[in-house]
């Protein structure tokens, strides 16, 4: 990314809104009984939001090399997804800090799932569509 790629940037921050808010939906107690509850996406979303504004800042500082690695950017993700929902909320488990570690290691996940999902204008998804589309047509 070059110092002043604010496109990329945003795309960066996008990415890293909904990753951390789908990990923070699938990861709080009975979150699938309250997917539909305010509250429980307003948490979400300031764990998003909290992880979108630290991985746009790391993109100030030399570590942006590691979003360049599907792996590495998966680990970063999940560390800030972490960070990110300590500090959106209160922990949720009995154990400390157990919410925030579930919830980082889901959205690490979910990025490296993305990275081979919608890699190369999500070619993977559309041979699989395409496949999908010429037996259902059969």
């Amino acid at each position: 990314m070059i110092p002043h790629d604010w496109k990329g940037r945003g795309i960066l921050f996008v990415q890293r809104l909904w990753q951390p808010t789908s990990a923070c939906l699938t990861c709080m107690p009975g979150s699938w009984g309250n997917v539909l509850n305010a509250e429980h996406w307003a948490i979400a979303l300031r764990t998003g939001l909290a992880t979108g504004v630290l991985a746009v800042a790391l993109t100030f500082t030399p570590a942006i090399r590691l979003y360049a690695n599907r792996f590495t950017n998966a680990l970063v993700i999940g560390f800030l997804t972490m960070l990110g929902d300590a500090y959106s909320h209160p922990n949720h488990y009995v154990i400390p800090f157990a919410e925030p570690i579930v919830t980082g290691l889901m959205s690490g996940l979910l990025a490296l799932a993305g990275s081979y999902l919608f890699e190369n204008h999500a070619r993977r998804l559309r041979l699989a569509w395409a496949r999908l589309s010429v037996r259902k047509s059969a």
